[in-house]
């Protein structure tokens, strides 16, 4: 029942987009945008080619985080329409209905993943480490992926209406995705931020990707160093595990409460 619910959303989430093909549009631009912001205009002062190597993992990374946007605004944009009103009326499963929402974004997240790694492989990034490593590193990056999806989905339940779940949306996502290693090293931060960015699941999943790619840190940056950069494949999973085990129940109890 649940993974038929699931795959009726998806399909009807998926069709509004081939209605409207500037969501697909914008979930490929706005990644390619950041690609070539970082890589030109930063890249220029740290240090070239070897500053765009080790941008991608965290671009890969910022992408999935950014990408929640789209599974919150869905959701609260259900919500203000009655859609999930209608859905709540037949006999479908309320994780059904979630996951759904949560599924069809990802299918647009990896449609994105994609366009990046083209992108990535013709601004001069390579993977260096073995097929299996980058297997793993995108792993990594897919389960992330479904974690900060599920944080999207309880954001937009909680919302009152689009517009708000918008300005939440966003006003956790800069912070988590600025305060981190994604573009930086996280050893050059002054003082309390230094601890916050090195314990960041984003800083984590960012060092993780680019040890299994291969990807070194440019020559002016500090190398990651302390117990999270050691673990940094387990300590990511670990992470996002521990963010679905909250985000699921809890968006099954804003889902209840929100119809009631």
């Amino acid at each position: 029942m649940i993974l038929t619910d699931t795959a009726v959303i998806v399909e009807r989430n998926l069709l509004t987009v081939k209605r409207i093909p500037t969501l697909l549009v914008s979930a490929t631009i706005q990644p390619l945008m950041f690609v070539f912001l970082f890589a030109y205009v930063f890249g220029a002062t740290f240090g070239g080619g070897s500053y765009r190597e080790f941008l991608m993992a965290g671009i890969f990374t910022q992408t999935v985080v950014f990408n929640a946007a789209f599974t919150t605004v869905g959701l609260a944009n259900d919500m203000s329409e009655g859609i999930i009103d209608r859905l709540r009326s037949l006999p479908m499963s309320r994780l059904g209905v979630i996951a759904g929402r949560v599924s069809s974004d990802m299918l647009l997240g990896v449609i994105g993943l994609g366009v990046m790694v083209a992108c990535g492989l013709a601004i001069g990034w390579r993977v260096r480490g073995s097929a299996l490593d980058a297997a793993i590193a995108f792993g990594v990056i897919l389960l992330f992926a479904l974690a900060m999806a599920w944080v999207g989905a309880v954001t937009g339940l909680a919302a009152p209406n689009v517009e708000v779940a918008q300005s939440i949306g966003f006003l956790w996502m800069f912070p988590v995705t600025f305060l981190s290693s994604a573009f930086i090293s996280a050893q050059s931060l002054p003082g309390f931020l230094r601890p916050i960015a090195e314990w960041n699941p984003v800083t984590a999943v960012a060092t993780a990707c680019r040890q299994k790619f291969g990807n070194a840190s440019p020559p002016d940056f500090p190398p990651p160093t302390g117990w999270v950069a050691d673990h940094a494949v387990g300590y990511s999973i670990g992470c996002s595990l521990a963010i679905l085990a909250i985000c699921i129940p809890l968006s099954l109890i804003l889902y209840r409460r929100s119809t009631n």
